[in-house]
This record gives C-alpha cells, structure tokens and sequence, in this order.
C-alpha cells in the first residue's frame, strides 16, 4: 500500500515546488533605483554650494596686512618697501598695521627691536626717531619675579640687573645697566583672565658696550627689569634728540 498521492500537494521548500518561502528576493528594478540616485545626486550638489558660499564668505573676511619680507631686521634699521611684505589673515588681528596703510605707518620709521622673516607688526615695532648713537636696543623676554607685577610702559626707566642661574652656587647679582629705556612693550607678566604666568617681552636701549652682556644674559634668563623713578636720566638716550 502506498502512502504517496500524485494530489498531495508539496512540502514548502521542497524541490520542485514553485511557492515562495520566506517573502520575496526580488533586487530593485533599474526604475526603482533611479529616484534614489537623484535624490542622493540633489544632496551632493547642495553640499557642494553651501560650502562654495561659505568660503566665499570667509574669504571676504580676510585683510592683507604688513610682514616682514627679509631674512631679519636689526634694531634701529630704517624702514623700507624692499623690506616689506604683505599677507592675508582672518579673524582676530589685534593691532597688526593693513597693507595699503605702510607708507604711513611703517614707511622711513627705524625698528624698536629685532624683526624677523613673516613676522606680522603693529605700530609698536616702529618709531619715528632713531636709536641715538652709542646706544643699541636688545629684546628682554620676562616671566613672573623679572619685572614689576604690573608690568612695565614705553617711556619707563629701568635697571638691568643680572642675577645668578638657578644652578649657580655662591653668585652675585651684578648691575649691568644703571638706567635704560623701555622702547616697546609686547605681552604681560600675568594673564588678566586666568591670572596665569605668561611672559613680558620689552626692548630696552642699553649702551653699546654693555650690550653684548645684557642680551647674553637676556638670552639665558638670568636678566631682571627694575623698575626706577620717571625722572631717572638714562645712561644712553633711546632716540636721537632726547634730552
């Protein structure tokens, strides 16, 4: 006796049975796909303007402002155009000088302190007056202990004064200069925000023949600024004319 019957319908997944199991496996067809695809085409070009506008944006922001376009500048050298330099920022720019105002602001003026290849400069790096002869300006970088907590002024007279290294046993602090001048100020000894530590950076006119000394021991920072009473004649005047 036979069990099997030619009515019996098949078994789902049987071989040879032609119903589905589990749902369709049907790919898209190409019409199907096509919406997509431009829709997704639609995004990338929206993208694509929005950040096309953005720097357009950011690029009318930007201003050319006065470099340096040399190697370095020494203290008290005579400004010129073959000096210069131009380059463009964004942003925050402080005091720094725009590049169609250099024949005002920078043109024939004589350099406060060293100036070096992209450097951006401010009024400050420049004086109409030059260093008066005998004189010569050097760079102080100051932190916390090496100048007055509330910092020192163009104008200001001071004392410079070495003092031992940190490592030097038995040394002797030494004056190097009486009184010198404060020609430009950059920075402060204290942030105001955080009242964190940061560094005073000065240029000083000291007389030539100590000045090897005071940039020597301003370059091992060993040098403190003692601030001294306005009326303090220097050794050397910062400028030619100065009384």
């Amino acid at each position: 006796m036979s069990f099997s019957s030619s009515t019996r319908p098949s078994a789902p997944g049987a071989r040879g049975s032609k119903a589905p199991v589990g749902g369709s496996n049907r790919l898209p067809s190409g019409r199907e796909r096509r919406p997509a695809l431009a829709a997704l085409a639609v995004i990338l070009i929206l993208l694509g303007a929005a950040g096309s506008a953005l720097i357009a944006l950011r690029s009318g922001d930007r201003t050319n402002y006065v470099a340096i376009g040399v190697d370095s500048i020494s203290p008290g050298h005579k400004m010129t155009k073959s000096d210069l330099a131009t380059g463009d920022l964004a942003g925050k720019t402080a005091a720094l000088i725009p590049s169609d105002q250099w024949e005002t602001k920078v043109k024939d003026k004589y350099a406060t302190g060293w100036l070096y290849r992209g450097q951006y400069v401010t009024e400050s790096n420049f004086t109409d007056k030059q260093i008066a002869a005998g004189g010569v300006a050097i760079g102080v970088s100051l932190e916390a202990g090496r100048a007055p907590s509330s910092g020192l002024s163009v104008g200001d007279i001071v004392q410079v004064v070495q003092v031992p290294a940190a490592n030097q046993a038995g040394g002797v602090p030494q004056i190097l200069v009486k009184a010198a001048e404060v020609t430009s100020v950059a920075g402060k000894i204290t942030d105001d925000k955080t009242n964190a530590n940061t560094t005073l950076n000065v240029t000083i006119v000291v007389p030539a023949a100590q000045s090897t000394t005071a940039a020597g021991a301003a370059a091992s920072k060993t040098l403190v600024l003692v601030k001294l009473p306005s009326n303090t004649k220097p050794e050397v005047p910062a400028n030619d004319g100065d009384s």
